[in-house]
């Protein structure tokens, strides 16, 4: 019955998320994307594609939340690590989460580091 299916279930979830996120409920959308890394990391480890792609969801609802340390932090210590290791550095999922990363630190409103950004930008369109 696909409703045991966990990847159904999940994939249901990040729909949801979606759903809450375009509502305005971003809280909501924030909590379930959590809940949606965790579970991926937990069932296909931290370095599958899936994982890496809810991780970078989440990622961009932190951003939204204006949660932008945490953001960062899970985008260059744990997401393109991960990606650059399992999926090679130019793949569309690893030049993703690079491109997040040069766009965090454009649009941070305490960031100094705009030249990280043009130099991590310019990676991923080479």
């Amino acid at each position: 019955y696909w409703s045991h299916d966990e990847q159904n279930i999940i994939t249901a979830q990040s729909n949801l998320a979606s759903c809450l996120a375009d509502l305005g409920r971003h809280d909501e959308a924030l909590v379930l994307k959590r809940e949606i890394y965790a579970r991926r990391v937990a069932i296909n480890g931290a370095s599958h594609v899936e994982a890496i792609g809810s991780g970078n969801n989440l990622a961009l609802s932190l951003r939204r939340m204006e949660l932008w340390d945490e953001a960062a932090t899970l985008l260059r210590d744990q997401l393109l690590p991960a990606a650059q290791r399992s999926l090679g550095p130019d793949h569309d999922f690893t030049l993703n989460v690079a491109q997040n990363i040069a766009l965090g630190l454009m649009f941070e409103p305490e960031c100094d580091d705009l030249l990280e950004a043009e130099t991590i930008m310019l990676d991923v369109v080479e």
